[in-house]
């Protein structure tokens, strides 16, 4: 298990990782968003030499508020083009997954408009994330994408999207954290998690872990039986960073501590191999 953190976009990267380092995080969880770490702002080639040298490890990460369902067709084909060079920055970086945030906003259309648009926008950036050697993975939001069935609706039409799971999401505006059964009918695609802590209800308050009502020890246990051996970002939003590094050891502690409640279900964590695009 690799433990991470993510970027602050309105930060210099390098600055970024040169802390992440003395915390002995394990990679970065690079979001290349504006102001600072936008994806045609960044010197990728610059960032992977820092990696090199450091001897840490990258997963994608990509603006929340992208509007991929856009029902402006002009709009959508912009984000399409700027997730391409979002690839090509990862490519360049050594990124495994880059993930994607299913858009849920186009007033006055239903909801099978957004399901398409969703899906047709995923879809046409496959050609490039299969040639990048980048696979793509949807991230779990509260509200309309954080249910079984509402993540099937993208997930069973594009058989090769993988999963991102956010447990921190999955226990919002829910009656009950529903990872458990996210990761029932969907683990074998999961491909990397977000962790923080928060109180349920509507609040995504990026909360050390334990300082929340999310049960960490038994999700954690979920991921060991579910075979997942893989990177796990903790997302905890604060200037102080004794909250991170508090909670990068109770994850490492508790991590070692519990067993797999069953025999793991083999999961493929193989990612596209390929060379990118110049």
């Amino acid at each position: 298990m690799l433990v991470g953190a993510m970027n602050h976009p309105a930060r210099n990267v390098i600055e970024e990782l040169t802390w992440m380092v003395a915390m002995e995080l394990d990679f970065i969880d690079l979001t290349l968003e504006p102001p600072t770490a936008a994806s045609w702002r960044v010197d990728a080639k610059e960032i992977r030499r820092a990696l090199d040298d450091f001897g840490m490890e990258v997963v994608g990460h990509t603006a929340y508020y992208l509007p991929l369902a856009s029902p402006f067709e002009e709009v959508r084909r912009a984000v399409v083009e700027e997730l391409k060079r979002c690839l090509d920055r990862f490519s360049i970086l050594g990124a495994k997954w880059m993930n994607l945030h299913p858009d849920r906003y186009a007033p006055m259309h239903d909801r099978n408009f957004i399901i398409e648009r969703n899906v047709l926008t995923i879809s046409e950036l496959l050609p490039v994330s299969r040639d990048c050697g980048v696979g793509l993975m949807i991230e779990n939001l509260p509200g309309d994408w954080n249910t079984v069935l509402q993540l099937s609706q993208l997930l069973d039409p594009i058989p090769e999207l993988g999963l991102h799971l956010d447990i921190g999401h999955a226990n919002l505006r829910v009656q009950r954290n529903v990872t458990d059964e996210i990761l029932r009918a969907y683990g074998s695609r999961l491909r990397h998690v977000h962790l923080h802590d928060n109180k349920g209800g509507d609040a995504d308050l990026h909360l050390p872990l334990g300082c929340g009502n999310i049960n960490v020890p038994h999700h954690l246990q979920l991921l060991r039986s579910n075979g997942y051996d893989g990177t796990i970002t903790l997302e905890v939003f604060s200037e102080d960073k004794h909250y991170l590094a508090y909670s990068r050891d109770v994850l490492r502690r508790i991590w070692d501590e519990v067993a797999p409640l069953a025999a793991p279900v083999k999961t493929n964590v193989s990612s596209p191999q390929a060379a990118c695009f110049s």
